[in-house]
């Protein structure tokens, strides 16, 4: 048994002038606030993770390091674009399957292919909408997924910050 833990990035500075390249664009500091607080819910919640998987974008990767860093036991950090905007499903499933030893992982992406992801993953035919900072937990039997996984949970960062 796997569990998944889906994750969209924090708040991030606004496209525009002031980032002409989208993939630079960093979490704004209330973003690492309030995503810090998100991540403090997990682990009351009794989230534990083997590996953070993330887009290599900086406002996931940010995301993901913040995520990582409120752990006793930091776990290691991997970077993909399977999981940047765009990334293949086939492609992350392969990435997945160098991580078969790790049973708990932390997948950190972008809508509005997370939301896609997760579906596809709970056996759904409508994508789900991840709030930045929403955090999602499906379980599956096998990395690859051979058939539609449990969808155990599905929180907004609302939610998650008032846990902490």
């Amino acid at each position: 048994m796997f569990e998944l833990y889906l994750i969209r990035h924090g708040v991030a500075a606004e496209r525009g002038p002031a980032w002409p390249d989208d993939a630079k664009r960093p979490l704004t500091e209330e973003g690492i606030g309030r995503m810090k607080k998100a991540a403090k819910g997990l682990k009351r919640l009794d989230v534990r993770l083997d590996v953070v998987v993330s887009s290599p974008l900086v406002r996931a990767r940010q995301t993901a390091e913040v995520v990582a860093g409120v752990f006793d036991e930091m776990p290691p950090l991997v970077f993909t674009a399977a999981l940047a905007p765009g990334g293949r499903y086939s492609d992350l499933l392969a990435d997945l399957q160098t991580q078969v030893r790790r049973t708990r992982i932390a997948l950190v992406g972008h809508e509005p292919d997370l939301g896609r992801l997760a579906a596809r993953l709970a056996g759904s035919r409508r994508a789900f909408e991840f709030k930045k900072g929403a955090v999602c937990r499906i379980d599956v039997d096998a990395l690859p997924p051979e058939r539609s996984s449990t969808l155990r949970w599905f929180l907004p960062p609302s939610i998650l910050r008032r846990i902490s």
